[in-house]
């Protein structure tokens, strides 16, 4: 290995570790803030671990430590991603689960607001935008993720749909033991969760390169859509104001890679039209960078 590599390697690894931090500290911040004011139950297993929580303060007096049940919950799906994902992934993702464990146990409750949609919608957000940091390094926070994760991306199955069915029964239980009120807010938090993630996941959004460009300029511009491990349809065709003949390019590419390739694809035909389309799904064979 260079000493380029090993610089890059060691870049990676501390950017990945100070967004882990940082990712675990907003999150733990959140719990005892916004979650703890509105007695709210996020989704996945941090929501299973307040309801664990809730349950043992309620009926048995007892007030548990987060961390305790977060990671025994946490154990066998993390052992089914290192063994379906990858080492370096899963091994990440335990250090998100470990120092928002310890995180949440140390700080103190601090009430921010006492407004329960203000509590909904800004704790939804900062819980999205905290995932959202450990989704931009390649890691995840762990929890539900870690079987949905193998389960879309080696078995092409739709994992999200029983992940959502999970959480509506956690709610049901929270809802009928706690008040359906805290359910109902929970769900308005877990979906402004959900859009942030949405908004700003890099890997999570598709978009359709549809190129117009001559054809001593068409391989080029292919090469420029090869690089990235996509490949590309190449349509044979007439441009009706001039009546030349030009070839049109139809490509499925990340989002986070329509700017950069846009900008080669320039480069390569200054007179390309390029028209981009988001795409809301693919079904088939799509290149997805490793993970690990």
């Amino acid at each position: 290995m260079t000493k380029t590599d090993q610089k890059s390697r060691l870049r990676e690894f501390v950017t990945r570790v100070l967004m882990i931090t940082l990712s675990s500290f907003i999150v733990a911040v959140n719990l005892k803030s916004f979650v703890a004011a509105g007695d709210l139950f996020p989704g996945g297993f941090t929501g299973m671990s307040r309801l664990v929580q809730r349950c043992a303060l309620e009926f048995a007096g007892i007030e548990l430590p987060f961390a305790p049940i977060n990671l025994a919950l946490n154990a066998v799906p993390a052992f089914i991603s290192f063994k379906l994902v990858g080492k370096r992934f899963t091994l990440y993702s335990c250090l998100t689960i470990v120092l928002t464990s310890l995180f949440t146990d140390l700080l103190p409750t601090m009430t921010i607001t006492e407004d329960k949609l203000l509590i909904c919608i800004f704790g939804g957000m900062i819980s999205g935008f905290a995932g959202c940091l450990c989704l931009w390094v390649r890691v995840t926070s762990g929890g539900t993720d870690f079987i949905a994760i193998p389960l879309s991306e080696r078995k092409n199955v739709d994992a999200w749909g029983y992940i959502f069915f999970g959480n509506v029964v956690m709610l049901t239980i929270a809802g009928a033991l706690f008040g359906w009120d805290k359910a109902l807010y929970s769900m308005l938090y877990q979906y402004a969760c959900t859009q942030v993630i949405k908004m700003l996941d890099p890997d999570g959004r598709r978009a359709t390169l549809l190129i117009i460009t001559g054809r001593e300029s068409a391989g080029g511009v292919c090469a420029q859509i090869q690089e990235t491990q996509h490949t590309a349809t190449l349509i044979e065709g007439v441009g009706l104001y001039n009546g030349a003949p030009c070839v049109m390019i139809y490509s499925v590419v990340n989002d986070s890679e329509v700017r950069s390739l846009a900008q080669k694809i320039r480069q390569s035909d200054p007179k390309a039209f390029v028209n981009v389309l988001r795409t809301e799904r693919v079904v088939g064979k799509f290149y997805r960078r490793p993970r690990d």
